[in-house]
């Protein structure tokens, strides 16, 4: 693994622009630092290496009018950005799965024309993507398959990044590797379920870089390096091949014996399984599990962002006017900049005028956080397993509370009432505190179950939050919201409850855990909540369900 990273290191750094770069699956670290060493050491002090900064805007990439300039010689004065900066270099982007979609597309646009700014200046450069998400977290998809590799270093020990450089891992063995490359690669591609054409088209390149070394196989080789991390699912092996019919008369053979020669495996399968053996443990099992998920776009933020707000992080400005935003006054001189020769033509004095068309105002945006509010039935003899389920859910979502910025709400309903046990918290040992030793059983009261579900959510809603209700219930209310008992009064009451939270306009989940499904697929509906059938309650299935309506 860690041969391997290098000599995709060292093709990279032969041939920045050409292959595109390297996505470093790795979290911050000795490993990670001694491959971007040797990637220092490789590229040399002719070639630079920029790092971008977490945040930079189109002005940072693409350079853009230099204030201090224009005004000093009264005339536009453009400075470099970034991209065109780096040219014929390579950059770093660390934290790359909490890309913004419009920076993406800026990197992705240079790498494909090999040019960056208003004026095309040339930028023909290589990019290497740190991506440190956690679980499916990942760096931009349509970014990513522009780059030729893909190296995961989290299982690469310190002691042998610290030591010397290996000698590459063989490639495997040459049999069926040989004839056309191109169509041994769309093959491989296509067995692998690889649908972009960009994969096969930077393995060619990785091969005709390795031919040039001498390297045996060197289509082979390229396949393991480039295709057998975008793997999408793994290849069904072909039936065997029948032998054919004796000629009639004719004694068949014996099976050969023990020891006796047997006939070879057919060249793809050889192929098939040297490139397969190449794929990372990580993709493997996530291959075996239903096969990657496509959250790339999603990765690493939490709630739903906000396009313009009145607070959060400046993501740029916009025509507009300061008296209802906020002036962004370096904007408004550049706008205005281009334009003082003409406006000062005739005037003596050496003002700067400003004009309505050049008010600059910042345009601000802001994650808004996702309570998940559960709302559970602590009612009747399934009391304890449904709450430990629930316990269990909490303390799953709660694990990623700090990186997606969400919290948990718990409301649980049981006897005459329902009661808050968890306010609103992304304290995990917060969490754990209030839901030890939760009592269940008694009467279903799911109608105040819901109404106090609902005032958490609407009170989440006020304070610019986004509440997302969770109900696990077998939906057979029997309690009223007055605490007396009767199954019709109590059923038309949790109805009624149910078209609130829908009428309030509350994304919602409904968790049947009844056995024999009750009322609380009627409660789904008039709730207009998705539901979700789960006779024996699982917390790792809700908190996917959860995490799936975000």
């Amino acid at each position: 693994m860690w041969a391997d990273a290098l000599l995709a290191l060292r093709l990279f750094a032969a041939d920045p622009h050409g292959l595109g770069g390297v996505v470093v699956r790795a979290g911050p670290g000795p490993v990670r630092e001694a491959w971007l060493d040797r990637l220092r050491d490789a590229l040399g002090a002719e070639r630079p290496i920029r790092r971008m900064p977490p945040g930079t805007g189109d002005e940072g990439l693409l350079g853009g009018l230099d204030l201090a300039a224009t005004l000093s010689a009264g005339r536009p004065v453009s400075r470099t950005g970034l991209l065109a900066g780096a040219d014929g270099g390579v950059i770093v982007v660390p934290m790359a799965e909490r890309l913004e979609p419009g920076t993406a597309a800026r990197l992705a646009a240079a790498l494909d024309t090999g040019r960056a700014g208003p004026e095309g200046a040339s930028a023909r450069f290589g990019l290497v993507l740190l991506d440190e998400g956690q679980g499916d977290e990942a760096a931009p998809a349509a970014l990513a398959d522009r780059l030729a590799f893909r190296i995961d270093l989290d299982a690469v020990p310190p002691r042998l990044a610290a030591g010397p450089d290996p000698a590459s891992e063989d490639a495997g063995p040459e049999e069926g590797a040989g004839g056309d490359p191109v169509a041994l690669l769309c093959t491989l591609a296509d067995a692998f379920g690889i649908a972009s054409p960009r994969a096969p088209i930077l393995a060619l390149r990785v091969a005709r870089a390795l031919a040039g070394e001498g390297a045996p196989p060197p289509a082979l080789a390229a396949a393991r390096l480039v295709l057998a991390p975008r793997a999408e699912r793994l290849p069904e092996p072909g039936p065997a091949p029948e032998p054919p019919p004796p000629p009639e008369g004719e004694r068949t053979e014996t099976p050969p014996s023990e020891g006796e020669a047997t006939e070879p495996a057919p060249p793809e399968d050889v192929v098939l399984d040297a490139v397969r053996a190449a794929i990372p443990p990580r993709l493997i099992e996530s291959l075996l599990t239903g096969g990657p998920r496509a959250s790339q776009a999603r990765a690493g933020r939490g709630g739903r962002p906000e396009a313009v707000s009145r607070t959060g992080r400046p993501v740029g400005s916009r025509p507009g006017d300061p008296r209802r935003h906020r002036l962004d006054l370096l904007a408004t001189l550049r706008a205005a900049a281009p334009w003082q020769a003409l406006r000062r033509a005739g005037a003596q004095d050496g003002a700067l005028r400003i004009r309505r068309d050049d008010l600059r105002v910042r345009k601000l945006r802001r994650r808004v956080e996702t309570t998940t509010v559960f709302c559970v039935d602590a009612s009747g003899s399934a009391a304890l397993e449904r709450l430990a389920e629930a316990k269990g859910a909490v303390e799953a979502l709660l694990a990623e509370a700090y990186v997606r910025r969400d919290r948990v709400a718990l409301v649980a309903f049981r006897g005459r009432g329902a009661d808050l046990v968890l306010p609103p918290t992304r304290s995990l040992t917060r969490a754990k505190r209030g839901l030890a030793g939760l009592p269940g059983g008694g009467g279903t009261p799911l109608a105040s179950g819901l109404d106090a579900a609902l005032a958490v959510a609407l009170g989440v809603r006020r304070g610019g939050g986004n509440p997302l209700v969770v109900v696990l219930t077998d939906g057979r209310a029997n309690v009223a919201r007055s605490g007396e008992g009767g199954r019709a009064r109590a059923g038309e009451e949790a109805i009624q409850a149910a078209r609130a939270v829908r009428q309030a306009g509350l994304a919602a989940l409904v968790v049947d855990t009844g056995a024999r499904g009750g009322g609380a697929k009627a409660v789904a509906d008039a709730m207009d909540a998705r539901y979700l059938a789960l006779p024996r309650v699982d917390g790792g299935t809700i908190g996917a369900a959860v995490k799936a309506m975000r």
